[in-house]
């Protein structure tokens, strides 16, 4: 009886000690996958470039440089700091328009979407390709162009919804998309970036996801930023109406191979600014800034451009990072 119950105590022992084992093997893959993922979510800049951007002064909250091509963040300060997007906001609502219609539809200029914010020479009962509607937009940085937008396409198997449900709807397709693509801190209230309050922006998000956005547009929807590469555009309205628009970006003609660019600026946000320039042909450059101020956020964007263009014109240093 003494031996059966050894044996059995024994077994127990055993069994308790395959269990913790198991366990703590368990607990150590988990703690290093989750290291793994936080260190996937860490920007980090090469030593070389760190060096070389350390000497700059910046009037922005928030800065994010990264090289598409190799790769490499260049820069980041604060960059997963949330902050108020302004009319970085329209980024998104192009990118949403474009999934839930094709460009060549048709967007009618409603006396509702004029009651926003700011007169871009929109007509009310104007027609409007949505391709030209959207490069319209985006180079103007029009709300009433991108009201009128959310409003053709939101809610578009509702044909009862209100105006509020609509633009409510296209807004949730806009998070959907953030979502989607892992832009884990950002989150938008409107469709036009406009703010919700004199202290609530319209959308929230950070400078390395703004430049993940831009990045998934550059890849999958190249054409859609095209027309923000110029200084001055005259549209035509289906209502063969001419609209001369101009755009925002103050530095347009400063950046060496702009590729696409989109400005903001609102009260809770500041001033912002993000662009894509390729100064080698084949390579890419983002920049991303976010909480300068309205001229600010074209001084830190030559000051950026200027450290960019030091960092790869020396072979040494550039090739580091490759």
């Amino acid at each position: 009886m003494d031996d059966q119950f050894t044996t059995v105590h024994n077994s127990e022992i055993r069994l308790f000690l395959i269990l913790g084992a198991a366990l703590l093997v368990l607990l150590t893959v988990s703690f290093i996958f989750d290291k793994k993922i936080e260190r996937g979510d860490t920007s980090v800049p090469t030593e070389t470039a760190s060096k070389l951007f350390s000497k700059i002064a910046l009037r922005a909250k928030a800065v994010y440089v990264y090289d598409v091509r190799t790769k490499t963040v260049l820069f980041a300060k604060n960059e997963n700091t949330r902050l108020s997007l302004a009319s970085l906001t329209k980024i998104m609502s192009a990118l949403v328009a474009e999934d839930l219609s094709p460009l060549y539809g048709t967007v009618t200029i409603s006396e509702e979407s004029l009651r926003a914010e700011g007169d871009s020479g929109l007509f009310k009962n104007e027609k409007w390709t949505l391709k030209d509607l959207l490069d319209f937009s985006l180079l103007t940085s029009s709300n009433d162009g991108m009201r009128a937008v959310a409003l053709s396409l939101g809610a578009l198997s509702k044909a009862d919804a209100t105006s509020e449900e609509i633009i409510n709807d296209f807004v949730g397709e806009m998070n959907n998309k953030a979502r989607e693509l892992g832009l884990k801190n950002t989150y938008f209230w409107n469709e036009t970036g406009l703010d919700e309050s004199n202290i609530k922006g319209g959308a929230y998000g950070t400078a390395r996801d703004m430049s993940t956005l831009l990045e998934y547009i550059l890849t999958h929807h190249p054409a859609l930023f095209a027309a923000t590469k110029e200084a001055v555009t005259t549209f035509r309205s289906l209502d063969n109406n001419l609209h001369v628009a101009r755009n925002t970006n103050d530095t347009i003609s400063e950046i060496p191979g702009l590729v696409a660019s989109k400005t903001g600026f609102t009260d809770t946000a500041g001033g912002n600014l993000i662009f894509v320039f390729d100064p080698e042909l084949g390579r890419p450059i983002i920049i991303s800034i976010l909480g300068s101020t309205g001229e600010g956020r074209f001084n830190d964007a030559r000051t950026l451009i200027d450290a960019v263009m030091e960092y790869i014109s020396n072979p040494a240093m550039a090739g580091q990072a490759n």
